[in-house]
């Protein structure tokens, strides 16, 4: 019985554990300065991780199309 593609551990995969600890690290973005055009470092500090959590997931899913082939 065949059960599909096999599921192994690929390090590519730690790339998605990047943006979960930018985002836990609350204490150390829970500031106001310094600010960049008039916005608190709080919030351009997410922003900016939006944009970088996409990055993060490129690499997995060319690896994971790589693997439907």
């Amino acid at each position: 019985m065949n059960k599909g593609p096999s599921r192994k551990f690929h390090p590519v995969y730690l790339m998605l554990l990047i943006p979960y600890a930018a985002y836990f690290c609350v204490p150390f973005y829970n500031s106001i300065e310094p600010e960049v055009l008039g916005i608190p470092f709080f919030y351009w500090w997410q922003i900016l991780w939006v944009i970088l959590t996409a990055v993060c997931i490129v690499p997995v899913y060319f690896h994971q199309e790589g693997r439907g082939k």
